[in-house]
């Protein structure tokens, strides 16, 4: 039975961030007509946020179940079986990931599969036509911009793939009251990334510019907003924490680190300034001043060069002095801010196909790009390193058995964020 049927559509998200459930639970609202919260699942891993982090990115109540990639094509598997299955499922997660639950979902050979969307949680400036072709085979990859779509297009015709699954929307979490100075207030803040910029010597460098700026305006409070308390884990391996850095220099009483919801932040901020940060598009959509830093150089390795043609890049030269670069309204356009009122039509063409898909009496078999037979040498290593088994038996656990999992799981990610830094770094000496 078509879903489009039924009276109520079920949606189900997995995520392996807190980032990516933010954008993932967020999209599903935007482009389905569904009204009951998303089925929320995250995948255990290095990357598995805390109860604090899903909590800050104020995207539900109720917090997601973390699975395994098994556990979670047997929930869809199961849902299938008492007749509740899933209409849409988000996959709102890195490519390889991607690509090994688009397998999973077809071994499963449900009855009626779910529509299955995904796309980028923010600026896609690297691993571009690995990360578009590892995703295909998803009925909607999402494009967060004109720019984005035109690109996406562009690798899916030149590999000889269908491009229709490509639909130009927006980056989801954009909102929040347009920027209103007030008397008396005057804030900086710094967004900042966990892997960008990567050595310790230019994270210490930005720091010592933030702190310096803060000095030089004593007036100013300069915030340097950060994604995660120490130990905690984002998207990407956090090598050198400002938290960390901090400790080692004097910052005047105006200077401070904040953590919260980034559109909390925004709503006391007049001047954003990032190196790449996805946050420069929610300040820009919010006509909030907002600067893209130079001093480490105009690099894809920083992701700044996605900047290139925004009038918005400068460097702490320039601020110091108070010089704000203004954007340019054409670039603007291009990159799905939609600050002029268009951001509430962004989702119609997702909406629309979502809806389109939903309505077929059957949905066509799943048929990614990357199969046995185009990519030989490379699929088997990405589905190997998933392991998504729904075939063997789900093990059952004691209450001693998860308290070994979940040491072991802090002893493996303690080592990934503390120890193997370390050992990389002596290997260098």
């Amino acid at each position: 039975m078509p879903a489009s049927t039924r009276e109520a559509i079920r949606v189900a998200v997995l995520a392996d961030s807190d980032t990516r459930w933010k954008w993932g639970a967020l999209t599903a609202r935007r482009i389905t007509t569904a009204t009951a919260e998303p089925t929320g699942f995250v995948l255990r891993g290095r990357a598995t946020p805390t109860a604090r982090q899903l909590a800050e990115t104020g995207v539900s109540q109720a917090a997601p179940r973390e699975v395994t990639g098994a556990e979670f094509l047997r929930a869809v598997r199961d849902a299938e079986a008492r007749g509740e299955g899933y209409d849409v499922l988000v996959l709102a997660l890195v490519g390889g990931t991607v690509r090994a639950v688009l397998q999973g979902l077809a071994d499963l050979a449900l009855e009626r599969r779910p529509v299955i969307v995904t796309g980028y949680v923010g600026v896609v400036y690297e691993k571009l036509t690995d990360g578009l072709l590892l995703r295909h085979g998803a009925d909607v990859v999402l494009a967060n911009s004109r720019h984005d779509a035109e690109r996406f297009r562009a690798v899916y015709e030149g590999v000889g793939a269908g491009a229709d699954s490509v639909v130009e929307a927006a980056l989801p979490f954009l909102g929040g009251a347009p920027h209103a100075p007030e008397t008396g207030r005057d804030t900086l803040v710094f967004a900042a990334q966990p892997s960008v910029p990567a050595t310790r010597a230019e994270r210490a460098y930005v720091l010592r510019r933030l702190i310096g700026h803060a000095r030089l305006h004593p007036g100013r409070e300069v915030l340097l907003k950060l994604r995660s308390k120490p130990g905690e884990h984002t998207t990407h391996l956090e090598e050198f924490p400002f938290q960390k850095l901090v400790r080692e220099l004097d910052p005047p009483d105006n200077f401070r680190l904040v953590y919260g919801h980034m559109g909390e932040v925004l709503d006391r901020t007049d001047l954003l300034v990032t190196v790449s940060s996805t946050a420069a598009l929610e300040a820009l959509h919010r006509r909030i001043p907002t600067a893209i830093l130079t001093d480490l150089g105009v690099r894809e390795a920083l992701g700044n060069h996605h900047f290139v043609g925004s009038g918005l890049l400068t460097s702490f030269d320039r601020l110091d002095k108070g010089d704000v670069p203004a954007p340019d309204e054409t670039w603007l356009a291009r990159q799905g801010v939609a600050s002029g009122g268009s951001y509430g039509e962004a989702f119609d063409a997702a909406r629309e196909r979502v809806a389109e898909l939903l309505a077929l009496p059957a949905l066509p078999p799943i048929s990614p790009y990357y199969t046995a037979e185009t990519a030989p040498g490379y699929l088997p290593g990405i589905l190997a390193r998933h392991r998504l088994d729904v075939t063997a038996p789900e093990p059952r656990e004691s209450g001693l058995r998860r308290v070994v999992r979940e040491a072991a799981r802090g002893a493996y990610r303690h080592g990934v964020q503390r120890v193997a830094p370390v050992i990389r770094r002596l290997g260098e000496l």
